[in-house]
């Protein structure tokens, strides 16, 4: 996520801020001193939850107490999101729980959705390992904190061995019971999205991109265009293309268009900065 969240807004306190929060609690009236200007020195582990969230809760809680653990190669700040909005928004938060790793006042990483304590302890170790020697506070000989090994998730194994087989519909069925069970797996979801565009390319005319540049009209031959554009590794040029056509087009049209740039922007990390770009031109495009 490094440099695509722009936090320099929050670096201003909020006014009429109250009664500070003690404890690792941050609001938008210290978030410049606890977040940003901690993080010069460690990084800073922003957890985003809210009191009617549950599973937000005990995230929180679990990160207080490996916090407990550590070396102090990390420190913590819990965000409660509904009354400090303006953080979420920073950092396009779109679910709770989500944390995000801040180091040198720009965020570093993150994850979405509760997450078991194995998980949790392998993504922090990749936090430390990632800043090691380059923060003053995490040394060298900084220890990261105990990742253990996680097992290999037999129903992603089935998935995966599917794909290799050739049975494309019986990983997409895969991944779809995990989803069943646990909507909020971002990893099926990532897979699914992944293993279905591939599906659709496969079938791809040839001259799909030319098709779409002599009739920029046809909404169909700018999706397969498109879809060409991003197989090719060309995402940018991918994203202009729906951009220009959501510009001359409307109603359901411009809807249908807009949906299908929205279902390429989720085969990218959020963060990648061809991605960032491409949601303000969208947005831009749309207003």
């Amino acid at each position: 996520m490094s440099g695509a969240v722009d936090l320099s807004a929050l670096k201003q306190p909020a006014a009429a801020a109250g009664d500070v929060p003690s404890g690792h609690a941050v609001t938008e009236a210290d978030f410049e001193t606890k977040v940003l200007r901690r993080s010069l020195e460690v990084p800073v582990v922003v957890a985003l939850y809210s009191q009617r969230s549950p599973g937000s809760v005990e995230l929180v809680k679990l990160l207080e107490t490996l916090l407990e653990e550590s070396d102090g190669s990390w420190d913590l700040a819990t965000v409660e999101a509904e009354p400090n909005m303006r953080i979420a928004q920073a950092f396009g938060v779109q679910g709770i729980p989500t944390v995000v790793a801040v180091a040198a006042g720009q965020p570093l990483a993150d994850f979405q959705g509760a997450q078991p304590e194995p998980q949790v302890r392998q993504w922090l170790a990749a936090v430390v390992d990632a800043v090691r020697g380059r923060l003053p506070g995490v040394g060298e000989d900084a220890e990261a904190p105990e990742a253990p090994e996680v097992p290999d998730d037999p129903r992603f194994v089935a998935a995966e061995e599917a794909i290799e087989r050739g049975d494309i519909a019986g990983a997409e069925a895969a991944y779809e019971r995990i989803l069943a069970e646990e909507p909020a797996n971002q990893e099926a979801r990532a897979a699914l999205r992944q293993l279905r565009f591939y599906t659709r390319a496969q079938d791809l005319p040839a001259d799909a991109i030319a098709r779409s540049d002599a009739d920029p009209a046809d909404i169909d031959a700018a999706f397969a265009a498109a879809d060409m554009e991003l197989f090719n590794q060309e995402p940018e040029a991918a994203f202009t293309r729906l951009i220009n056509l959501i510009k001359r087009t409307a109603g359901d049209d411009r809807n249908n268009v807009r949906t299908r740039l929205v279902e390429l922007f989720e085969l990218f990390d959020t963060a990648d900065p061809i991605v960032v770009a491409a949601r303000r031109k969208l947005a831009t495009a749309l207003y």
